[in-house]
Parts: structure tokens; C-alpha cells; sequence
């Protein structure tokens, strides 16, 4: 490996050290659906999103919020002693990827059979201080 990939690969190391990430594998519901959810809470402080994930109706809401828990308890297993409310988390990242799709068939009229696509996702919320966020700023 070169020189200017190794710092590359060191400067991203870095950065993802500073960060706090949850990710959900294979969750049963499609894609699109769970996008919806998401891009509720992208770039919202970790209180508010709880709460908009806590009084969403929708079903996928459930599982995000779930995750949103499991993310700030990395943050809290880093950062020991710290308090949530005086460090400003907020959503920096959350995005959806296609995960493994179930095929199966359903019957139709006349011997025939329809392909029905059961679709799931891999999620993945990162959250992050904006403290950290200023501190990398003025340091460039």
C-alpha cells in the first residue's frame, strides 16, 4: 500500500473514532418504507428524533427508534461520565441498503402463479457531537 492510501486509510480511521454508529441488519420491511423514516430524523438532535420516532405511526419507526437507543449507548460506553444533553448529539448519518430478498409465489386464477418479492434492509444511524463537529472545523 502506498504512502498517500495508508494516510487516507489513517485520516478515516481517525475520523470514524469520533463518531457513533448502530446498524440493523436484515429487517423485514422493504427498503422504501424504512427510507421514509429515516429521512425524518436525518440531521435532528437525538432527543427530538426520539420523540418523533416515539409518536410516528408508522411500523418502521419502531425499529429505528430502537437502534437510536443503541447508538447513543456506544456513545455513552465511550464517552463515560458524559451527559447526552450537554454534548448536542444529533443524527449525522442514517441511510437504508437493499438487504436479501425472499421470493416466493402466491396462486392465481387459472393455474398460474404470481412472484411475490419479500423485500428487508441493513440500517445504519450514525450519530455525532456537534462540539466535535466545531473542533474539526477550526482545526482545518
Amino acid at each position: 500500500m502506498g504512502a498517500r492510501k495508508r494516510n487516507s486509510a489513517d485520516r478515516r480511521k481517525e475520523a470514524k473514532k469520533l463518531t457513533y454508529q448502530a446498524v440493523l441488519r436484515s429487517c423485514p420491511t422493504s427498503p422504501r418504507k424504512m427510507r421514509l423514516v429515516t429521512d425524518m430524523i436525518k440531521g435532528m438532535d437525538v432527543n427530538k428524533a426520539l420523540d418523533v420516532l416515539k409518536f410516528s405511526s408508522k411500523e418502521a419507526s419502531r425499529r429505528v427508534e430502537k437502534l437510536l437507543v443503541s447508538a447513543i449507548s456506544n456513545w455513552k460506553i465511550k464517552n463515560e461520565g458524559a451527559r447526552i444533553e450537554d454534548s448536542n448529539l444529533y443524527v449525522k448519518e442514517a441511510y437504508v441498503d437493499a438487504a436479501r430478498m425472499l421470493k416466493r409465489l402466491q396462486t392465481a386464477p387459472q393455474g398460474r402463479a404470481y412472484r411475490v418479492r419479500k423485500r428487508s434492509n441493513h440500517v445504519t444511524l450514525i450519530i455525532d457531537s456537534k462540539v466535535n463537529e466545531e473542533v474539526q472545523t477550526t482545526s482545518k
